[in-house]
């Protein structure tokens, strides 16, 4: 368990003791090349994290410069209300999942840290446009959500756009996350919403998709697993999870209906935690843009999360990811649709899952 901030400094004073005691006899550093702050006192570095590849990635990270970093991985839901609940004595260093929206709430709420860009890596032209004018996050990579994952044996012809699931054909055959729970749901949600012209207008689609059947299921993982077993025909989720079943599940197609929406996985910074562990947080964050970072990330999760759209110059796809330009794909505006977030996934409880 993380101790409270104001516990850090003994404890931090303990740790590095411990490391350069370990350290002695050797002429080699760990520090990371991409620190600022390699020469001050190490204190630990803690990810919330909601990503397939953040247990290697922390791993990697820790090994490459000597912080101690304590990885909390659950779902973005999940880690959205531990920082909710911790806003007075915040226990996390890095906030890193998928989905902009929630990093935009934050921020506005001044919890992030502004200004920071990594310097290990180029972003592409697409991962450019994806940071806030502020720089109160940063990039990692980008997938889509959602997209209709069907069983070919089953669905020979997919919905071409969203209002199509409406048709009688797909009554009680499509299945869907939670928003509440599933990261990846509520940008899918925000987006259709956006694309339909407002709330009202969104409220009203997924009030139809409920009456015609609608199944909803915690994440990803759930909801494919009703879609193998015939629950349902049409699941729409996150693109990267539909290919990682591919593997095993070579029967699963991916359709991108027009218009799918752009989905960053992204790293935030606690603008209050201690100077130390925020330059850590930095230094993390530095990890993950260089090549070493990147291929962790690649390999990291090659069934799931791995399967993104890189934003750094310079690396390249798994061969399962089709190319981000050849699909119809926006971004909703995270600035708009963040602070939208908590209503919005309180109204689909009251109405939809309820």
């Amino acid at each position: 368990m993380h101790l409270p901030r104001h516990r850090l400094p003994a404890f931090a004073a303990l740790t590095a003791a411990g490391a350069l005691m370990a350290a002695c006899g050797s002429s080699s550093s760990a520090a990371s090349p991409t620190s600022h702050a390699a020469s001050a006192p190490k204190v630990p570095l803690v990810v919330y994290a909601a990503e397939g590849y953040d247990q290697a990635e922390v791993t990697a990270f820790q090994q490459a410069t000597g912080i101690p970093t304590q990885l909390v991985d659950h779902s973005t839901g999940t880690l959205l209300a531990k920082i909710s609940a911790e806003r007075n004595n915040p226990q996390w260093g890095v906030f890193w999942s998928d989905g902009a929206e929630s990093y935009a709430a934050l921020d506005q709420e001044h919890l992030l840290v502004r200004g920071f860009e990594p310097t290990a890596g180029t972003l592409t032209a697409l991962g450019k446009e994806v940071v806030p004018a502020d720089k109160s996050y940063v990039p990692t990579g980008l997938t889509v959500a959602a997209a209709v994952i069907y069983n070919s044996t089953v669905v020979k012809n997919p919905p071409t756009t969203w209002s199509q699931l409406l048709d009688p054909q797909w009554k009680g055959a499509v299945g869907m996350n939670n928003p509440a729970i599933s990261g990846p749901t509520y940008p899918f949600v925000a987006g259709v919403m956006q694309q339909l012209g407002g709330v009202a207008q969104g409220e009203q689609f997924f009030t139809q998709l409920k009456n015609n059947g609608l199944h909803v299921y915690t994440t990803n993982k759930v909801t494919l697993t009703a879609l193998l077993n015939g629950t349902i025909k049409l699941a729409l989720v996150q693109n990267s999870a539909g290919i990682g079943f591919q593997f095993t599940a070579p029967q699963l197609k991916v359709a991108y209906p027009s218009r799918v929406n752009l989905l960053p996985s992204v790293i935030g910074i606690d603008a209050k935690a201690p100077k130390q562990e925020i330059a850590e947080a930095e230094q993390f964050a530095n990890f993950v843009y260089s090549a070493q970072g990147q291929a962790v990330q690649l390999s990291g999760d090659p069934h799931g999360d791995s399967l993104f759209f890189p934003v750094i110059q310079g690396t390249t796809a798994l061969p399962q990811v089709p190319d981000v330009a050849s699909l119809p794909t926006e971004d909703p505006n995270p600035a708009v649709w963040g602070p939208r977030e908590a209503s919005i996934d309180q109204w689909f409880t009251d109405n939809i899952v309820l």
